[in-house]
């Protein structure tokens, strides 16, 4: 059995600092008690930026030669500044199938997070303490957040009844169960009726699932794992509620696997008939031949979302692969379209998009680490088991690792751009790049390469608008 070793420059055991030297040592003496076989070491220290270490680490354990490992690392703290940044990186190797231990023989790492969370005492975040908080005002059935729509938080911190939005909420039950009207009739139908949203904005699809989906309206009011029955005036009976929740599983079964195929132009094409986006929609077909051959065939398109999600505008639908195709040949012209100038002051709008683009990564990584630190404390309060931490981690390791995928690319377009002659030359290389090699570069490489020199595609049938960035 193999045993890799992690070492980071800056770890500690209680108050002293534990150098390198010192890790690789407690490292061996855990191989030879416990009969592994080192097959690795991997060390980051103060002089690099990152952890090009730790992401070495990761991509070993992708290896399939891998063998049967375990990765030990002297403290906790060898994988963060603090439990919230090493209970990432812990499940981000476990991820991997692989456990983690420390070398002082005291067990799974995962278990020693757990315990030294729950044992904090005085020192648990402020965080933390919020949540405790809304714990209890979630027990006590006080409105937390948003109402939804058709109530409004009332004196006693609790829901109570729009008059003008509860009819609504009563008129989609009834299209969907007793008229078996789709949630894109329904969408449409309000539009259609001129019957605003809170916001005053359009019905779409999502918002008349979600309204359908609401326990809310039962009249019990549920946040953290609590549910109050009977907190404020229900909409809706249990058996009409139940009997939506049958009907839209049956049409969408949770259970089903759906391997979810991104669309290489999402958010960069738009409909030139109404200036709505197009949305990435797959279709499956099936079909008997003639000879009484069962056959099948998935068809990718962009569709205008305001006809997908709100049943307006126009039928502007464009096949994926020949839209690319088209957008390729486009951009192999010397003259593929109009160049989008766009300035704020003295200061390329470029610019200033890319850095607020890098904050917003950055504050999305941040929530994404806060909502596992509070996995975490679920389970050192005793509310959800080791399992269930590793779990519901998984999903947001892999969305932070998605996150820094894209923070490290945002970063890098960042840097290309140092002055307006570099950046003009920056974006014609790419570009060139783009098109010579479209068929084998990485997905998200060339995603993000047509992010970067395409501000917006206007398309309407065999229309085609491209709006370069300059």
């Amino acid at each position: 059995m193999n045993a890799i070793g992690y070492f980071a420059e800056g770890a500690r055991r209680g108050n002293a600092k534990r150098s390198i030297g010192s890790q690789n040592r407690a490292f061996l003496d855990f191989c030879t008690r416990e009969g592994y076989e080192v097959a690795a070491t991997f060390l980051d220290t103060a002089a690099h930026d990152g952890r090009p270490g730790f992401e070495q680490l990761l991509a070993f354990l992708d290896r399939d030669d891998r063998g049967f490992t375990v990765v030990s690392i002297d403290t906790l703290s060898a994988l963060g500044k603090d439990l919230g940044h090493a209970a990432m990186r812990l499940l981000a190797i476990e991820n991997h199938g692989v456990q983690v231990v420390t070398t002082d023989g005291a067990g799974a790492a995962l278990n020693q997070l757990v315990n030294t969370w729950a044992d904090r005492g005085d020192g648990t975040p402020i965080s933390e303490k919020v949540r405790a908080a809304m714990r209890r005002k979630a027990v006590r059935g006080e409105v937390l957040g948003r109402p939804p729509y058709g109530y409004r938080v009332g004196p006693r911190r609790r829901l109570e009844l729009v008059p003008d939005e509860a009819v609504v909420v009563r008129y989609i039950f009834r299209l969907y169960l007793q008229e078996s009207m789709g949630i894109r009739k329904i969408a449409g139908q309000l539009n259609d009726e001129q019957v605003p949203t809170r916001r005053g904005g359009r019905w779409s699809m999502v918002t008349v699932r979600d309204l359908l989906r609401n326990r809310a309206y039962l009249g019990n009011y549920s946040r953290f794992g609590t549910t109050v029955t009977g907190s404020h005036p229900a909409l809706v009976s249990h058996d009409d509620f139940r009997l939506v929740q049958e009907r839209l599983q049956s049409r969408y079964p949770g259970t089903r696997e759906r391997k979810v195929v991104p669309f290489l132009l999402s958010g960069i094409v738009f409909c030139a008939r109404c200036g709505n986006k197009m949305i990435g929609v797959s279709r499956r077909q099936k079909w008997t031949t003639r000879s009484g051959e069962a056959r099948a065939a998935s068809y990718r398109y962009y569709q205008c979302e305001s006809r997908t999600n709100q049943s307006a505008c126009g039928y502007n639908t464009q096949r994926a692969a020949e839209l690319e195709s088209r957008l390729r040949e486009r951009l192999s012209d010397n003259e593929p379209g109009p160049l989008s100038v766009r300035r704020a002051g003295n200061a390329d709008s470029y610019m200033l998009d890319m850095l607020g683009q890098v904050e917003r990564i950055e504050s999305r990584m941040k929530r994404n680490r806060r909502q596992l630190e509070e996995v975490v404390a679920d389970a050192a309060h005793g509310h959800i088991t080791i399992e269930r931490v590793r779990t519901l981690g998984a999903s947001l390791v892999d969305e932070n690792h998605a996150l820094q995928a894209e923070l490290d690319a945002a970063k890098a377009r960042l840097a290309a751009q140092n002055t307006a002659a570099e950046r003009e030359q920056h974006l014609t290389t790419l570009r060139d790049r783009l098109t010579a090699e479209w068929a084998d570069l990485p997905f998200d490489e060339l995603q993000a390469g047509l992010r970067e020199i395409i501000d917006r595609i206007d398309v309407d049938g065999p229309g085609l608008r491209i709006t370069l960035r300059a």
